[in-house]
């Protein structure tokens, strides 16, 4: 199969170095402004669209424009795209797959969630048996090393975030890691396998930036550990999502998640708790997932066929849980108890509704954090 590779940055060449290593995968074009990269670069789109050998791209640019123009055009132009791009994934999911029917080709996106981790491939596998129960987990590695390191190293947020930042693991902005808009994407993109539904980005994202050094050692006192936590589930045509940080008991699997590491547990009647654990970006473990689609592809290889055809609106009052909030001073409200531990004052909350939790923090300034059902 001959295919292209839209940008030939980290994951764009991690994909051209795995296919080197295939007989049957052959990278005839790249487009990539620096045609100094790569011999058989192309800053011209065109040179793909029109080329007929090519039958799939690679979307490797990440970002929604132009990807988004790019992947409907190429499927327009009947080729099959395998992209990683969870922010137009999450957006356009639906134009594409409608796109995709229309021209009879693929379009796949494993490498979206999780990196190398056959998450997505997973939650496929037990939809095609039974409903899915509930889905959870590290989606993002950035903010797990961060929490880890603060939790193993004792050391402050943004010390923390400037580390992350040298070895490559953060951007230079890093909003997208620590305000939970790449976990959130990758929870829509989630729920549209695990429930057959289009979610909307409209659940509650809190950011996991306010959490100190402080706070890290007071959880640990208490035997728990913080962890950034994207989840999601559905009664009926309502669901509940939410990405927020989750306390677990340090010897919970979710609490021993060292480093950049992702873990996605998917919750069903029968199959009960499949946990799916690895590295959940970087260069040659999200190549690797595209090149699995690829492979796929070639050999007309589909788990379960993908719709979303379902309906869901976002209920806050679907499920109850506890929460602990963490503020500078003493909260108006009824709590199960009030702890103060230096110049904080940590609020557990009896069981309340998201909608109720919303009501409690409005217009406050604390961090808000859930206390893990494995507590419950």
């Amino acid at each position: 199969m001959r295919i292209a590779i839209l940008g030939f940055g980290t994951v764009g060449s991690g994909v051209y170095e795995i296919a080197k290593t295939l007989k049957n995968i052959e990278v005839k074009k790249v487009l990539e402004k620096d045609l100094s990269k790569i011999d058989i670069a192309t800053d011209n789109y065109d040179e793909i669209i029109n080329d007929k050998e090519i039958e799939l791209v690679v979307e490797c640019m990440g970002g929604l424009h132009p990807a988004y123009e790019f992947i409907m055009q190429a499927l327009k132009s009947k080729k099959s795209v395998v992209s990683a791009n969870k922010a137009v994934i999450a957006k356009y999911l639906d134009e594409f797959l409608q796109a995709a029917k229309e021209n009879n080709v693929e379009f796949r996106f494993e490498a979206s969630v999780g990196g190398g981790i056959p998450c997505l491939a997973g939650i496929q596998k037990v939809r095609r048996v039974e409903n899915i129960d509930k889905f959870y987990g590290i989606f993002n590695g950035t903010s797990n090393f961060i929490l880890d390191n603060m939790y193993r190293f004792e050391n402050e947020f943004f010390t923390t975030l400037k580390t992350a930042q040298e070895l490559g693991y953060a951007e230079a902005d890093p909003s997208a890691d620590i305000d939970g808009y790449d976990v959130t994407n990758k929870v829509i993109i989630s729920s549209a396998l695990a429930y057959d539904g289009f979610i909307k980005n409209e659940f509650p994202c809190f950011t996991m930036r306010n959490i100190t050094k402080e706070d890290i050692l007071y959880f640990k006192k208490k035997g728990l550990i913080a962890k950034y936590i994207g989840e999601a589930t559905t009664v009926g045509d309502e669901y509940e999502a939410s990405v927020m940080l989750n306390l677990f008991p340090t010897n919970a699997l979710e609490g021993n998640v060292l480093s950049n590491y992702n873990i996605v547990t998917v919750q069903s009647h029968t199959m009960g708790e499949v946990k799916f654990y690895g590295q959940g970006a970087g260069k040659l473990p999200t190549a690797n997932a595209i090149i699995q689609d690829i492979l796929d592809i070639q050999a007309n290889i589909s788990f379960n066929p993908i719709s979303i055809e379902k309906k869901y609106s976002y209920s806050a009052k679907l499920f109850k849980h506890r929460y602990v909030l963490r503020s500078n001073e003493e909260l108006k409200d009824e709590f199960d108890k009030i702890e103060k531990d230096g110049n904080n004052f940590y609020h557990y909350t009896k069981e309340i509704t998201q909608a109720d939790l919303l009501k409690v923090i409005e217009g406050k300034d604390c961090l808000v954090t859930k206390l893990s059902e494995v507590l419950v």
